[in-house]
């Protein structure tokens, strides 16, 4: 007797390896406090990441996880001790640029300067080569599709960049939900993070504050979603600061700043458990090996017809 389709659909996903990605920045690197923190104040702030990443390692060790840290090249320089650790503990270390500065306050020279700073910083820290890079903010979009160029003339082999959704923060809405080449005649392959369909709409589904603010079964059902139904990998990130519930306040930010950037970090360490034992995931470099060819099958998106590696 052949097995019901949705128990087959069920199996499918329960062997899909899902994408684990941390954005390894302080807490006041953030985008919600980028007006009230300004840069040449960051030197004089006392860092908290690496008590924070060494947490994340640790609670990634017990489910015996491996993701990949898109690091900062700034937090790279100032924290090569903990650069290592990340790539002795077997994790990927990725760029995620120099100083947090989105891809848009750019012109292509200057993106070019950065993700080469970015890269070789990391590199000379962790003695691996860096193959991956994530864009602060997700902010590759309409306005950026140059930085794809720029990344395969510097031979990355991935981004996971854009987030294809509407956001008042970033979104490129256009952009496909699932990994896709940006570039004809180019390698460099895309890994958007992860959308849901609901109601007939994309909504924002792969971590972040999406991710502290609503209920865990909210996450369940969409990673579920995206496996089971679409039978393809989920994209998820989050912060080491988001695991950290006694970091400094920052009076002066705007509520809603503030309740973007608090709301939920006592819940988030559990939460995150739950999450690495209860899916199966993986390096970004893994899924996007496994993602090559879907995506070879997909033509250039018409919102990059164009667009010359």
């Amino acid at each position: 007797m052949n097995a019901p389709s949705h128990s087959l659909s069920a199996l499918a996903g329960a062997r899909i390896v899902n994408g684990l990605s941390v954005d390894v920045e302080d807490w006041f690197q953030v985008g919600a406090f980028e007006d009230v923190i300004a840069r040449d104040e960051w030197d004089s702030i006392s860092t908290r990441v690496a008590d924070n990443v060494y947490r994340v390692i640790d609670l990634l060790a017990e489910a015996d996880v491996r993701g990949t840290f898109f690091t900062l090249g700034w937090v790279a320089k100032r924290h090569p001790n903990m650069i290592r650790r990340i790539a002795d503990a077997g994790h990927e270390v990725a760029s995620h640029g120099y100083d947090h500065a989105r891809v848009f306050t750019f012109d292509r020279k200057a993106f070019a300067e950065d993700i080469r700073k970015a890269r070789q910083t990391i590199e000379d820290c962790a003695g691996v080569k860096v193959s991956g890079y994530r864009a602060p903010s997700f902010s590759i979009d309409h306005r950026t599709p140059w930085a794809f160029a720029e990344l395969a003339e510097q031979d990355y082999a991935y981004s996971s960049s854009v987030a294809p959704v509407v956001h008042d923060h970033y979104g490129w809405p256009e952009a496909p939900r699932f990994a896709f080449r940006p570039l004809a005649g180019s390698s460099l392959i895309e890994l958007p993070v992860t959308t849901a369909m609901l109601g007939g709409r994309r909504v924002a589904a792969g971590g972040g504050g999406f991710f502290r603010v609503l209920p865990y079964a909210f996450s369940r059902w969409a990673i579920r979603q995206v496996n089971r139904v679409e039978g393809r990998p989920a994209v998820f990130y989050f912060h080491p600061w988001e695991v950290d519930p006694d970091q400094p306040r920052v009076p002066n930010a705007s509520m809603r700043s503030r309740l973007r950037h608090y709301t939920g970090l006592a819940r988030m360490a559990g939460k995150l458990s739950d999450l690495v034992h209860e899916f199966r995931w993986g390096r970004m470099d893994e899924v996007a090996a496994a993602e090559q060819a879907r995506a070879d099958a997909m033509p250039v998106p018409a919102v990059l017809t164009g667009i010359a590696a």
